[in-house]
């Protein structure tokens, strides 16, 4: 299977899922309304129009980016995270019903007002998911700065004691996270005095025109270090086009590592890898990932970089020292952090895979709902040591 039927398959699945659960959805909030007043009608007209403004401002990002098209990104893109809280309120309140069918249990005053309760439920649910949403949109707003202390003391490194570090991934620049959020994440990158910064993936969100219309790269090129800024491809750069993502970051002082190692200062190597998906999106395998560091001197510490964290053991029995990852935004919404659990094994934060240090990020942008609950968005200052203090017990 190519890579365009590949993407064509992928998202035609994705709209079929989208459609079912907007529709059960709204099924459920219409059975909630009083059949006189004009209220149904009303509802659906809202319901509907919310429902595919996500859809079509992607597709008029493409056709014709506008203010219109932002204003429609932007409501759909709420809607999204409102989509996600009405169907988990659906189905709890289904589940309720059905246990009530089985075992009853409803209060009599439930029982004898069923209409009543369910515009009480409705309105309730209306009331819930803003809060939610607004709450969501303040949190996703307002990184935190993490700082990890890693230890790696047992490699050469030419003389270099320790390395102070940034790590962002999945910043997801574009029509949601634009100049202005931006800014501010490189200001703050910026106070850290890093003396050099990893990019762990996604570093686009997919269309390259909102960034070039917002003239994001020049923001991009305040990030520096003495070392220099390095980033690896993510799934998003492979949606909106892997070789113009390249070229753009580039561009604008990003050194992009794509399957291949390079060695900063002479005292570490550092690894990036092209994102799994791209096999996905442009039919074409990435290296192997032994075969990446087979020239590399193990006598000297290995980062690697992977937006996406999976094969953690065997890049630890390949000898890698640090991984660097992000991609799973911890679910960015909760229950999702649930999901990303049980698919990955470390969701977020730091970890020690077989005698490898690893860090997911749990990222400093958002995909999807400018929405984060459950968790922080994040700028992580990593402190790492590559000699011994004196006076530390072993």
């Amino acid at each position: 299977m190519n890579g365009k039927m590949a993407f064509v398959i992928f998202f035609s699945v994705v709209l079929t899922v989208y459609a079912l659960v907007n529709y059960y959805i709204y099924t459920r909030g219409l059975q909630a309304l009083p059949a006189q007043g004009g209220l149904k009608p009303v509802y659906a007209f809202a319901f509907w129009t919310l429902a595919a403004t996500y859809v079509a401002g992607r597709f008029m990002e493409r056709v014709y980016l506008s203010t219109f098209s932002d204003v429609l990104v932007w409501t759909g893109s709420f809607w999204l995270a409102a989509m996600l809280f009405f169907f988990l309120l659906a189905v709890f309140f289904d589940l309720l019903r059905l246990v009530n069918h089985v075992i009853p249990f409803f209060p009599a005053f439930i029982r004898e007002n069923m209409p009543q309760v369910r515009q009480y439920v409705f309105a309730g649910s209306l009331v819930l998911v803003t809060t939610l949403l607004i709450a969501g949109h303040i949190n996703a707003r307002n990184p935190v700065v993490r700082n990890v202390s890693i230890d790696l003391w047992h490699k050469e490194t030419n003389g270099m004691e320790s390395l102070n570090a940034v790590l962002l991934s999945d910043i997801h620049l574009g029509t949601l996270i634009g100049n202005g959020q931006f800014q501010r994440i490189v200001d703050r990158v910026r106070q850290l005095e890093p003396e050099i910064i990893f990019l762990a993936g996604d570093i686009l969100d997919e269309d390259l025109e909102p960034v070039i219309r917002q003239n994001i790269g020049v923001t991009l090129r305040e990030l520096h270090a003495p070392l220099g800024v390095y980033g690896v491809m993510g799934n998003h750069e492979h949606i909106g086009g892997a070789k113009d993502a390249y070229e753009y970051l580039v561009s604008h002082g990003i050194q992009i590592i794509r399957d291949d190692v390079v060695k900063i200062g002479n005292a570490f190597y550092l690894a990036g890898r092209e994102d799994r998906d791209k096999q996905r999106f442009t039919g074409r395998k990435r290296k192997p990932l032994a075969n990446i560091l087979a020239d590399v001197d193990h006598r000297y510490p290995v980062i690697l970089m992977d937006h996406q964290p999976f094969y953690l053991e065997k890049a630890a029995r390949l000898g890698v020292d640090l991984q660097l990852s992000g991609h799973t935004h911890h679910g960015q919404i909760w229950p999702l952090n649930f999901i990303t659990q049980a698919m990955y094994t470390i969701s977020h934060g730091y970890g020690n895979v077989d005698g490898m240090h690893a860090y997911v990020s749990s990222g400093v942008g958002t995909w999807g709902p400018p929405v984060r609950i459950g968790n922080r968005p994040e700028i992580v200052n990593l402190h790492i040591r590559f000699a011994r203090e004196e006076g530390k017990s072993q």
